[in-house]
């Protein structure tokens, strides 16, 4: 079994987590953290930021924080093991950030596939996660 355990969820898209949860918690076993991570994606650009409100991104922030609150709520109830993260940026490189940063000894993430040869491919995010990660990676399918 795993000590800490990330899973990153994008909330809507139940995908991302509807097998990858099971496996976290598994993974993690009884006495096993699991980190659940919200991303808030950048927005890139500073010119599209200039049509937002000024605490745009502080709002989207604290509004992940309250979905996840209730995604625990709703799907992991009590359970002792979970933590709750709120990253902001790009995808794979807040994932690794916050991997880092929690000492997490395994990424757990659901696969994306796209396209015709979506049997054959992983989701871009995790097959960016999967080349840079320094620890290991498990996607689930």
């Amino acid at each position: 079994m795993f000590d800490k355990v990330l899973l990153p969820i994008d909330l809507t898209y139940p995908e991302s987590w509807d097998k990858a949860l099971p496996a976290a918690l598994k993974c993690a076993g009884t006495g096993g953290e699991v980190h659940l991570l919200g991303i808030v994606h950048d927005l890139g650009s500073a010119m599209v930021a200039s049509f937002l409100p000024a605490d745009f991104e502080k709002q989207a922030i604290a509004r992940m924080q309250t979905a996840l609150e209730e995604f625990q709520a709703k799907h992991l109830a009590g359970d002792p093991r979970v933590q709750l993260h709120v990253g902001h940026g790009h995808v794979p490189e807040t994932i690794l950030k916050v991997a880092r940063k929690l000492d997490a000894d395994l990424i757990v993430m659901a696969s994306h596939p796209h396209g015709d040869l979506g049997t054959l491919l992983v989701g871009s995010n995790a097959d960016k996660v999967v080349r840079h990660a320094d620890r290991p990676v498990l996607v689930v399918r």
